[in-house]
């Protein structure tokens, strides 16, 4: 299960409008989960329209949290805030291993669930993962390059050989 499951019933969510926020102990298994520093804030407002045995999802996310550069390991403060736009449909029947499967373009953003019950809670922090930029640098990156021997790519690397021999002539 989910770190931040929110089930909710195909059969009761025609025009509701659902407020999720995830609680201390949610946001620490979700900072967890993504590899943050931690999560400070995650909550979205959506509204729920059913399709027959489909429901629409469409809001925004909110969310802050803290991660590390991925050149100095320094904590870096971000905020995301993103549109949502989910398609819950009942799942499809199984296919064989060896069968060909068509999928056309609208099947590629449905989100599947079984039963009659499916999880907002889930897609939101799949969003959040989404939102989380995993070669995030932060002012101290130039710093921790230079104290490492990294150069910057104009001055190091296979131009930078080209451009050298091109000063010599």
């Amino acid at each position: 299960m989910s770190e931040f499951a929110r089930l909710f019933d195909v059969r009761q969510s025609e025009g509701k409008v659902v407020k999720l926020e995830a609680s201390a102990s949610e946001r620490q298994a979700l900072a967890r989960r993504f590899g943050l520093v931690a999560v400070e804030r995650l909550d979205a407002t959506l509204d729920l329209a059913r399709d027959g045995l489909a429901v629409d999802a469409q809001g925004r996310m909110i969310a802050k949290f803290v991660q590390s550069c991925a050149v100095s390991g320094e904590d870096l403060a971000v905020s995301a805030d993103e549109p949502l736009t989910f398609r819950f449909v009942p799942a499809a029947a199984p296919h064989r291993p060896d069968e060909e499967v068509e999928l056309d373009a609208d099947a590629l953003d449905e989100i599947e669930y079984e039963g009659t019950q499916f999880d907002l809670g889930e897609a939101v922090a799949q969003s959040l993962a989404l939102a989380i930029d995993p070669f995030a640098v932060g002012p101290g990156a130039a710093n921790a390059r230079r104290r490492a021997g990294l150069l910057d790519p104009d001055t190091s690397g296979p131009f930078a050989a080209l451009a050298a021999l091109k000063k010599s002539d």
